[in-house]
């Protein structure tokens, strides 16, 4: 459906802002779709980036900042979020014994379960929307994300 149909407005000032309208819209509508998916794992998208971060690092552990550094969101609170996580048995943490300033992460092997599990949720359903472009236009649209970033 096209974005006019969606948000019921019929003309944009240029179609720079219709394409940022339509980014923003798109992204909201994608997300609430992963919201979906990890909704039966009692877990946030910004949760499941942290722990796909883990993840990569396993068995090695990340540090807040390196968390913060990698994370989709750049506006959410990685400590928090690790709190959260560490309170579902999702994580552990303590302090590095070379540099007490440092919180080391660990993700915990129920982490690791959970993720696989609901990764392939969020996988089949990521999917299931981009079949609907080739893999090519899906190559494209990442290169024009790319080249918008700059």
């Amino acid at each position: 459906m096209k974005i006019e149909d969606e948000i019921k407005q019929k003309t944009f000032p240029n179609e720079f802002l219709k394409a940022n309208v339509n980014l923003f819209f798109t992204n909201a509508w994608m997300q609430l779709k992963i919201l979906q998916e990890l909704k039966p794992f009692n877990i946030s998208p910004q949760q499941f980036n942290v722990l796909r971060i883990l993840r990569g690092c396993h068995p090695k552990p990340a540090s807040i900042k390196e968390l913060t550094d990698r994370m989709l969101d750049k506006s959410s609170n990685a400590s928090r979020l690790v709190d959260k996580l560490l309170s579902k048995g999702f994580v552990s943490k303590s302090t590095c014994q070379s540099d007490t300033r440092r919180t080391e992460v660990f993700i915990t092997e129920e982490g690791l379960e959970m993720l696989e599990t609901a990764s392939g949720k969020v996988e089949s359903k990521i999917d299931e929307v981009y079949s609907t472009l080739s893999e090519k236009e899906a190559q494209q649209l990442s290169h024009l994300f790319d080249k918008l970033r700059g």
